[in-house]
C-alpha cells in the first residue's frame, strides 16, 4: 500500500489516494488544486524519508469544503471567588480530497538517463 507522510498547518497526516483529510485552513477556493511537501514515503515496499522532505515527491489534492468545525466550549472557574469566564472556539479547517503521490521517477517515465 502506498502511503505519504505530508505537512501542512504545523501537523503531520499520512495520506493515501483516495483518502480525505481535513487540515488547517489553507488560503485556496474550493475546487482548487494543492501540492503538498512529502516529509517520508513508501512506494513497492520501500521507505523513503526526507532530509527535511524527499526531492521530487508531491501529495496532489483537491480542495472540497473550507469550513469550522464543532464549538469547543473553554471554561474556567475557581470557587468562592465568583470567578467564571466562558468562551467558545471553532476551528476553520480545509477538506483535503488527496487525488495521487507523483515522485520524480514517475515525471520522467522510470527511465534512468545514464547520470
Amino acid at each position: 500500500m502506498e502511503y505519504a507522510i505530508i505537512k501542512t498547518g504545523g501537523k503531520q497526516y499520512r495520506v493515501s489516494p483516495g483518502d480525505t483529510v481535513d487540515v488547517e485552513r489553507l488560503r485556496v477556493e474550493e475546487g482548487a488544486l494543492v501540492e503538498l511537501d512529502v516529509l517520508a514515503l513508501t512506494k513497492d515496499g520501500q521507505l523513503t524519508v526526507g532530509d527535511p522532505i524527499v526531492p521530487g515527491a508531491k501529495v496532489v489534492a483537491t480542495v472540497q469544503r473550507q469550513d469550522k468545525d464543532k464549538k469547543i466550549v473553554i471554561f474556567k472557574f475557581k470557587p468562592k471567588i465568583r470567578y467564571r469566564i466562558k468562551k467558545g472556539h471553532r476551528r476553520r479547517f480545509s477538506r483535503l480530497a488527496i487525488r495521487e503521490i507523483t515522485t520524480e521517477a514517475d515525471e520522467s517515465g522510470g527511465k534512468d538517463n545514464g547520470a
